[in-house]
């Protein structure tokens, strides 16, 4: 298994494995055992680098992965998160107060069953928490060996800069596929300047650049996918012709859709580290499969070239979503 560096010495699998659909958020929970199994497989594939959070479930996600790794103590790095607000077991807002992230962090340690947080984010930045706030309170928690390193997710540029003055920011982790594009004008430009690693999450968009959704494809009850904008069918249709880019370089490298997808997401900076989830095993197979694809510089420029003249139609989340969730 290749490996990447996050940050100056966060070291992680090249491809890490997005833990939320087991529990959350694409319709109902998959099986536990089925689900630990499913991790194990991955620690097997060389897979070390594993992302959760509070918020999945809620804490169901933590406490399942936190029994899938425990026999795996510290040959795996897990990524956990904070920054909600729970009343009865019901997010009801954000939250980034420092009391709020030291108990998070007492309470992720036990549902993961470690003694230390290798990479602990913020889930959404908190308007009403200066960012500097936040980033001592992880300087504190790492000063106690309670966490390892300290991330952001889905944040803008100068919060980026003003937490990292105050404590060295690990990782970034937001949404980038060959979809999803518009950190690429100011965000990842930043991270590269001040030494931060980018975790890709939903590198497959979510599923639809796996080349398996069309716009005849319908969702469980409680599937996210039901409310994007980008999935509505209109959109999907629209959206085709990205596949047909897609499969059309999967046919020359004898590969799958998705492996060219996150292939190239591997070959965009060597600081990024895509993190598809799955609930299958030969899903995870697949997906281990895209670091055997090298797209030549040639062949990334002709991606480029035939990417520009196609235009995603939908927005990714909602307004209310991009605001708020903790997806």
């Amino acid at each position: 298994m290749k490996k990447r560096i996050l940050g100056k010495e966060l070291e992680v699998s090249a491809l890490g494995l997005g833990c939320m659909g087991m529990s959350f958020g694409y319709g109902p929970a998959k099986d536990t055992q089925e689900m630990i199994k499913l991790i194990r497989k991955a620690v097997e594939m060389g897979v070390t680098f594993f992302d959760t959070a509070e918020v999945y479930g809620p804490y169901t996600n933590e406490l399942l992965v936190g029994e899938a790794l425990e026999p795996f103590k510290g040959k795996v790095k897990i990524a956990t998160k904070f920054g909600f607000n729970y009343v009865d077991g019901q997010m009801t807002g954000l939250n980034s107060r420092p009391e709020n992230i030291k108990k998070v962090a007492e309470e992720s340690l036990k549902r993961l069953r470690v003694e230390t947080l290798d990479l602990f984010y913020q889930h959404r930045v908190d308007p009403n928490v200066p960012i500097e706030d936040v980033a001592g309170t992880v300087k504190d928690l790492i000063t106690e060996g309670k966490v390892q390193h300290f991330g952001l997710s889905e944040a803008g540029a100068n919060t980026i800069r003003s937490a990292h003055k105050e404590q060295a920011v690990t990782a970034l982790q937001s949404e980038y596929s060959m979809w999803t594009r518009k950190h690429e004008t100011e965000i990842i430009p930043t991270i590269e300047e001040l030494g931060i690693g980018l975790v890709a999450y939903s590198p497959l968009g979510k599923g639809f650049l796996s080349g398996k959704i069309d716009a005849n494809t319908t969702f469980q009850e409680g599937d996210i996918r039901n409310v994007l904008p980008r999935y509505t069918e209109e959109a999907r249709a629209a959206n085709e012709k990205l596949l047909e880019l897609l499969n059309d370089f999967a046919l020359r490298k004898e590969a799958t859709a998705a492996q060219i997808a996150l292939a190239w997401v591997l070959a965009q900076k060597p600081w990024i580290v895509p993190i598809p989830g799955t609930t299958k095993a030969h899903r995870l197979a697949e997906n281990m499969g895209a670091m055997d694809i090298e797209l030549s510089e040639t062949e990334l420029q002709e991606i480029e070239s035939a990417s520009a003249q196609i235009k995603i139609v939908g927005e990714r989340y909602t307004e209310q979503m991009e605001a708020a969730t903790g997806l």
